[in-house]
């Protein structure tokens, strides 16, 4: 058995970990690879964030004509060349991951392991690749092995054949017609993109509402306005699924009685899982949530001394920007034991890159009536301040919930163009304890800009 200083599960944040301060340490780094291709480097890098953006990116030029018409610019999309969409975006992206594998396969300290991994004790590994199975061990321990898309138990859906994010952006053609289960941020994103390049979209859901998690208005936006886009058919359960030659038939049940839908292509994007069993993480003696993710402290540590835990294998949130946090709490940890530092989950932002962009931070309306917490709350339309008349945007808004006495903010949430970007002065606002009146107050905003949204929104508020 060969011991290590440090193993490391996984090529994604965890793979930013090992540094030039851990020039000394004998390390192992197992990545078993995502995606079609088994590529390097993670989810965000090759199947999730970073490529979908850039497809979203295309589909928001793709959508330019749909809205030349009320600026009174005369625009025409004569076609989206699916082949050269898909070869610029991985033509840019593979060679990062290997380049990365091949950095860290030459450093003269770290041991890459191409293959999976799997606790047989505590901190104790089995290490199968192409070459065979080795057994490995560690003082310490590092999980960032992620998650991977889960599909829902439908009959003949496996049969028939389906798609998810990390096979549906190498598709060798553009479908003519695609089914989407699901309608969270995965669907939201993808359907943009396929429907802007020329699919014809279909959307099933179990519930009423797209993005139901977030702020019920929004969500109720959001739907309305994906409503003029795709086919949505909310509401549904799916009962079965066929595949008839080169269709594929999805069956379902919803307030009318029974239907089918049918198209090329169908598309799961009904959530993901952790990877905590395919690495066996109970026989490594680490507790696992209710869910199945690995239990970890704010410290990042697990059940076990000398583990420790990050990304999706662990978080809840499921997304880049906290793994690569929490990576810099477990690589601060590992360095310095005697001051072990702690993750900041209080304020995590997400975005959606759909049409229209999606951005939040802190609690939902819903969540704050729930909690019988205090709040006030207002609202901003993009059609309310100069540069949203300048985009004739009529249907985005800010709203914001603040605490009536002291003006602090609790949630924050915007649809409307750039709404990543705007909410990123809230996030600060939040993190550092600036209340809304001081902020909207205290400094320049520039006019006619698109933060004047937020300027508006915080003089609204109600406050005491």
């Amino acid at each position: 058995m060969t011991h290590f200083d440090l193993i490391v599960i996984g090529s994604g944040s965890g793979n930013t970990i090992v540094d030039e301060r851990f020039s000394d340490w004998s390390v192992a780094l197992v990545e078993k690879g995502v995606g079609s291709t088994g590529a390097f480097g993670g989810t965000c890098l090759n199947v999730g964030c970073i490529p979908s953006k850039m497809f979203v990116h295309t589909a928001d030029t793709a959508s330019a004509p749909a809205h030349g018409d009320r600026l009174g610019v005369d625009l025409r999309l004569e076609g989206a060349d699916w082949p050269a969409i898909r070869d610029r975006i991985f033509g840019r992206i593979d060679p990062i991951a290997v380049g990365g594998e091949r950095y860290r396969a030459k450093a003269d300290n770290v041991t890459l392991y191409r293959g999976t991994a799997h606790f047989t004790g505590i901190k104790t590994l089995a290490v199968r690749t192409a070459a065979g199975t080795e057994e490995i061990s560690a003082d310490r321990v590092v999980v960032a092995a992620g998650s991977r898309p889960s599909a829902p138990p439908v009959p003949g859906l496996a049969e028939a054949g389906y798609l998810t994010s990390d096979s549906v952006m190498r598709l060798q053609d553009l479908p003519r017609r695609m089914i989407i289960m699901g309608t969270g941020f995965v669907s939201a994103e993808l359907a943009h993109v396929f429907s802007a390049l020329g699919t014809d979209v279909t959307v099933v859901g179990r519930s009423g509402l797209m993005l139901r998690h977030g702020d019920e208005d929004v969500a109720t936006r959001f739907t309305e306005l994906a409503a003029r886009r795709w086919d949505l058919r909310m509401n549904r359960t799916a009962k079965g699924v066929e595949r008839d030659g080169g269709l594929v038939r999805l069956h379902l049940d919803g307030q009318e009685g029974l239907e089918s839908v049918e198209a090329e292509e169908i598309l799961v994007a009904t959530g993901r899982v952790p990877n905590s069993d395919l690495i066996a993480a109970e026989e490594g003696g680490l507790d696992l949530t209710d869910d199945g993710r690995i239990s970890v402290d704010a410290t990042q540590a697990a059940s076990v001394d000398g583990v420790w835990a990050l990304g999706d294998v662990s978080s809840p949130y499921q997304l880049k920007h906290v793994a690569n946090r929490e990576a810099q709490t477990v690589q601060h940890n590992l360095l310095h034991p005697e001051a072990p530092v702690r993750t900041d989950h209080r304020y995590v932002p997400h975005a959606v890159f759909s049409a229209p962009m999606i951005a939040s931070v802190g609690i939902t309306e819903q969540e704050a009536r729930e909690a019988k917490r205090e709040y006030v709350s207002a609202r901003q339309d993009y059609a309310g301040v100069a540069y949203g008349w300048a985009m004739e945007d009529t249907t985005g808004f800010a709203k914001l919930l603040a605490d009536p006495a002291t003006g602090r903010l609790m949630g924050a949430h915007i649809i409307g163009p750039e709404a990543p970007t705007l909410i990123q002065p809230l996030i600060q606002a939040m993190q550092f304890d600036l209340d809304a009146r001081s902020m909207a107050e205290d400094q320049y905003w520039i006019h006619p800009a698109m933060p004047e949204l937020i300027e508006n929104a915080l003089l609204r508020l109600d406050l005491r």
